[in-house]
């Protein structure tokens, strides 16, 4: 195997397009704290890194405990594939995974030590969910709560975590504007579970679009998104956050497109390109907003 080759099935293993939902709120939630407190770039940068690994490691994991369980096969769509398409030893993928966690780690002390160590218990309860996602008797990922626990852990732990990194306490705004984020990231294992709902149901699980059917099921997934604008168009008009946080509405039509995609198909292979989609639009909003806080401390310094 060439080292070409090994640096993209290494890149296809960590599924580059999930790694949104672990930039997205650690970009919401500094952006929250930048206009009231000083802000430290050694601390970004290190829980940044922290949150890539540890989805990371999450992927690893996954991949890991669906092939162990014969969920995986070589023709399904939107897995990384590394075991049953590259022939990657599944002990290769959980050592990386075990890796990533233990970097994580190191990060998330140099983090606590220049914070709060109560930090550390935060920390070690999102890689729990990480590894019960898919690991241990009754994995999450096989249940109604595996959306759910994705976008509480990823979605406002996270922008929380971010913000009082940087400020050493909370605010309302910040936990606010946390939710719709959890949203987005939700609505991305929502998307997820939509297209692979067929397998799913072959392979015994009961995900969320199983339990309530396909139409049932696109019909949340579309509610999700107008929640999430409805939410953050509200916290503009109460001043939770900056008017520069409404170009949040230019993204719509993406989430348009990709709402539209899952109620006019059924294949996987023409879902993919919507679960990718979602993914895309949750780092747009996050960006966006990560902008429009920072943009008023900005122009207030020039």
């Amino acid at each position: 195997m060439s080292l070409t080759h090994r640096i993209g099935v290494a890149w296809r293993l960590v599924r580059p397009f999930t790694l949104s939902a672990s930039v997205a709120p650690v970009l919401v939630g500094t952006g929250m704290a930048i206009p009231v407190h000083p802000f430290r770039g050694d601390l970004f940068v290190c829980f940044l890194l922290a949150s890539l690994l540890i989805q990371a490691a999450t992927n690893m994991l996954n991949e890991y405990f669906d092939y162990k369980r014969g969920l995986d096969s070589e023709a399904m769509v939107g897995i990384a594939g590394t075991i049953v398409r590259d022939g990657v030893e599944p002990r290769t993928v959980l050592r990386s995974a075990w890796l990533s966690m233990a970097v994580a780690i190191a990060l998330g002390v140099y983090i606590c030590a220049e914070t709060s160590w109560w930090i550390a218990l935060v920390g070690l309860a999102c890689m729990a969910v990480a590894y019960l996602y898919s690991g241990g008797p009754k994995p999450l990922s096989s249940t109604p709560f595996g959306e759910l626990a994705a976008a509480v852990s990823m979605g406002p732990v996270i922008v929380l975590l971010a913000y009082f990194i940087q400020t050493r306490h909370l605010d309302a705004p910040v936990v606010w504007v946390s939710v719709p984020v959890g949203l987005f990231i939700g609505a991305i294992l929502l998307g997820n579970n939509i297209r692979d709902m067929e397998l799913d149901r072959a392979g015994g699980r009961r995900t969320v679009p199983i339990v309530l059917g396909r139409a049932r099921a696109t019909a949340l997934f579309a509610a999700v998104f107008c929640v999430a604008y409805a939410m953050l168009v509200t916290l503009v008009a109460c001043a939770a956050i900056t008017p520069f946080a409404l170009a949040v509405l230019l993204t719509a039509p993406t989430a348009w497109y990709v709402a539209k995609r899952f109620f006019e198909h059924k294949e996987p292979s023409k879902l993919h390109p919507a679960v990718k989609g979602t993914a895309t639009l949750l780092f747009r909003v996050s960006a966006i907003l990560f902008v429009a806080q920072v943009l008023p401390v900005w122009i207030h310094t020039v």
